[in-house]
This record gives C-alpha cells, sequence and structure tokens, in this order.
C-alpha cells in the first residue's frame, strides 16, 4: 500500500547531518510504502524508478539461482538505505522482500539526484551506505572460503547477535524469526546441511533453540569457535 503519511525525516538518525532545508525538500518528495511479511519491493532486472529507506520493520537483498535456489545477501533494518546503486541508472540487480512487516521511504530517484547536488551530506549518506555494503561483500567473501559448515553458520549467528541481539537471563536473543529453511536461504545451502549444523552448536553449548528463537548464551565463546583452526 502506497501513501502519504505524516511524520519527521529530521527524526531519522540517517538524515542527522543534512541542514534543515535539505529535510524539507525531501519531506516534499517522499511517500511510505507498507509492505507485508514476504511481499516483494522489487525483484531483479526491474526498472525502479525510486530510492527506498527502511522506516521500520527489516527487508532482505537475495539472488535467486536458476534452479530457483535463493541466496540471502543482506537483512535491512531501519535506518538503512536499501537501494543506493540505482543512482547508475540501470535495471535493479537484486531482490527485495520484506523479512517481516515493513515500511519503506520512497523517494522519487531523479528529484533525490537533484537534491544531491546542493548538499554534500546527502551525498555521503549515499557513498558510506554503499561503503558498508562493500566491506559486508568482501567479509562475505572471506567466509566463503571452504570451512565447515557449523563455524559458517556460527559466524552468521554471532553476526546476527550483535546486529540484533537483546540482552535476557540466558544470553543474547537473536530478535530475529529465522527459520531454519530462512538460514538455508542466507549460505545457499540444503535445509538439512544447517539443521545439522544448528544441532552441533546446540550439542556444544554454543546456541540455545527455544520456541523457535536462537539464545546465543556466550557470545565469546561462539567467537573462538569459529575462529579456531
Amino acid at each position: 500500500m502506497l501513501g502519504k503519511k505524516v511524520f519527521k525525516l529530521s527524526e531519522f538518525s540517517l538524515f542527522s547531518q543534512v541542514n534543515k532545508n535539505t529535510i524539507f525538500k525531501l519531506n516534499e518528495i517522499c511517500f511510505v510504502k507498507e509492505l507485508k511479511k514476504g511481499e516483494h519491493l522489487f525483484r531483479d532486472k526491474e526498472v525502479i524508478k525510486n530510492i527506498y529507506v527502511v522506516k521500520s520493520g527489516k527487508v532482505a537483498l537475495y539472488k535467486q539461482s536458476e534452479s530457483a535456489q535463493k541466496k540471502v545477501i543482506f537483512i535491512l533494518g531501519k535506518d538503512t538505505i536499501v537501494n543506493e546503486v540505482i543512482i547508475d541508472d540501470l535495471p535493479s540487480s537484486i531482490n527485495c522482500e520484506a523479512f517481516e512487516k515493513a515500511e519503506i521511504l520512497c523517494f522519487d530517484r531523479m528529484l533525490f539526484l537533484d537534491i544531491m547536488k546542493d548538499d554534500f551530506e546527502l551525498s555521503k549518506i549515499i557513498i558510506n551506505s554503499l561503503a558498508m555494503k562493500v566491506r559486508r561483500l568482501y567479509r562475505k567473501g572471506k567466509n566463503s572460503i571452504p570451512i565447515k559448515v557449523e563455524k559458517r553458520v556460527a559466524a552468521k549467528l554471532w553476526k546476527l547477535s550483535r546486529d540484533y541481539g537483546i540482552e535476557i537471563e540466558e544470553g543474547t536473543l537473536i530478535d530475529l524469526n529465522i527459520t531454519i529453511t530462512y538460514l538455508a536461504d542466507m549460505f545457499g545451502a540444503p535445509r538439512e546441511t544447517i539443521s545439522r549444523a544448528l544441532k552441533i552448536l546446540n550439542n556444544e553449548g554454543l546456541i540455545i533453540n527455544k520456541n523457535k528463537k536462537i539464545i546465543v548464551p556466550d557470545r565469546d565463546k561462539l567467537v573462538k569457535f569459529f575462529k579456531e583452526n
């Protein structure tokens, strides 16, 4: 569902460094799109005319193989830019779906670029967002070097516990509804492989599976596990 809503972009940390005139201009061209869980914001090879920013909830960027195997590249939360790459005026090179119910800020691409010309701080936001994704892809490349799958899963769970963790009595709760199937999509691996890896981590006392949630009792021990030779 797409519609204009009353809100203040100045309240978003993403835009905290841009000037008031820029905020005013961005508010004028901004609409909010609401997504249900699993609903697509855009698809691979689609021509996109908007720049999207996550207002609330989370979205997932993923690629799909010829055999329809999904590989999740990023999960993005509030105050993150989804598709800054479209400044190159090419079709999308990835799919984007709602990981959970989400609200998305939508800015007309051409109008957004015009505003960027007058405020370098806004341009820096785009540059920094691209740089962050590149750095994360570098790390993913490093982690793609063949190692035991349970160590790769441990590394992913550690990162998720850092990005989406909530401290509870038993440790750090990963505050995401991640199924084994979705974890498998993150690795582009069979569900059975990830299930075995989780069982190993559970038996080692490195994670706790509880009510379809994953708890990391000791994040330092999890780091030690996946960094060991």
